[in-house]
Order: C-alpha cells, then sequence, then structure tokens
C-alpha cells in the first residue's frame, strides 16, 4: 500500500474491514443500500430484491473487466457500479490493452458466468450462444478487437479470455464484494490494491489445497 495516497489508503481499509466484518454473508445480503436505492428508485425494478440482484450481477461484470484489464497491463482510471441513465456500471478510461483488448471486452460477460459457474461446457454450447451476444458495446469491441488475433474465429477467443479470467475468479469475487460494499467509485490503485487481496485468497486456496494432497 506504499504507493497508495493517504486518502486511498483509508478507502482500502475501511473495505477490507467491512468485507472482515461480512465475511459470512452472501452477495446479495452485503449491497450498500445506495446502490440498492439508485435501482429501485428510477423505476428500473418493482421491488428491492431484484434491484439487489441485479446490483450484485453488475458488481461481478464490472469487477471482471477492472480484473481482465489488470491482468493484460491495460489501465484504466476508476470502476463503479453507479445506476446512470446509459449503464448500470463501468470500467472508466480504459487504455493500453493492444491486442489483447478484447479479453477486457469479454471479461464482463465471462464474469457474470462465473458468478454461479455458468459457462458454456462445450464448443457446440458456446457457438450457440456467441451469436445471441451482440447487443452491447462490449460484444461490438470483442468483435472488432479480436481481428488481429484471432480473425472471425469468435469461439476462439471466447476460450482464450476464459483462460485468463478462470483462475482469477477470486479476484473477481473479491473486488465485486468491495463494490458492492463501498457506496463510491473505486480509483485504479484502490482496484489494484484490493484485487491483489484475491490473489493472496488464491494462493491460499492453492496451498490449503495442496497440503490435503499431501496428508
Amino acid at each position: 500500500m506504499a504507493a497508495l495516497t493517504a486518502a486511498e489508503r483509508h478507502t482500502v481499509s475501511a473495505i477490507r474491514a467491512e468485507l472482515d466484518r461480512l465475511l459470512r454473508y452472501d452477495d446479495e445480503s452485503i449491497v450498500h443500500a445506495k446502490w440498492v436505492r439508485q435501482r429501485y428508485d428510477c423505476g428500473c425494478y418493482a421491488t428491492f430484491e431484484p434491484a439487489r440482484r441485479a446490483t450484485v450481477q453488475t458488481a461481478w461484470h464490472e469487477a471482471g473487466h477492472a480484473v481482465a484489464a489488470m491482468s493484460i497491463g491495460a489501465r484504466f482510471t476508476s470502476a463503479s457500479i453507479h445506476h446512470g441513465h446509459r449503464s448500470e456500471g463501468r470500467v472508466h478510461g480504459v487504455t493500453n490493452g493492444g491486442d489483447l483488448a478484447f479479453v477486457v471486452d469479454a471479461a464482463g460477460q465471462i464474469a457474470e458466468r462465473l458468478m454461479n459457474w455458468t459457462m458454456p461446457d462445450t464448443d457446440a454450447q458456446l457457438r450457440e450462444w456467441l451469436p445471441t451476444w451482440r447487443a452491447d458495446g462490449d460484444a461490438r469491441r470483442f468483435r472488432r478487437s479480436i481481428a488481429a488475433r484471432f480473425g472471425a474465429d469468435e469461439a476462439s477467443a471466447w476460450r482464450y479470455c476464459e483462460e485468463i479470467l478462470t483462475p482469477r475468479r477470486l479476484q473477481i469475487r473479491q473486488l465485486a464484494r468491495a463494490m458492492l460494499v463501498h457506496p463510491r467509485h473505486l480509483l485504479y490503485p484502490v482496484v489494484a490494491e484490493l484485487a491483489a487481496a484475491g490473489s493472496q485468497l488464491l494462493i491460499s486456496d492453492y496451498d490449503a489445497s495442496s497440503r490435503l494432497q499431501m496428508n
């Protein structure tokens, strides 16, 4: 945390303390009231329950974008699940993705599927689903940016993204939960610090699994 400003260190510490306090609760139970109210007050959802579910889905989606960006060396300014007129949330100002930018584009969809482990199992299922993913900007950018590496082979590009992001599921979950409990956007240095904590969780799980196998 040495590279963080005092305000950023305070934010990271406050989020970590809140996540520790809410460790035993599921994602829907920890959503900050601000995010639920935004979605309910605009008339987008009939009750708090679907508004809360939508917030969780958005948090995983945006956390996927953010973790993907960091995994390929891209930068961004901030990540947010603020409900606006045109979006449910956003990772702002992504740059330096290069010919791997498509990983960031696909990451929102992949993270949503990692949330409930609903990834297409077979290539046939994937090829059946991919043509239905066309309505949003992520889909359009994904198809444009895969050309340098995969041409028009959307399925191979998607599987490549899966290989990068599936081992980072704990990072995505950690960041999604951080976004759910914190009532403001998160700047890049804060996101990077919180995602690093997710990496440590991954290492701890691996070490624990290794010890069980040895015993």
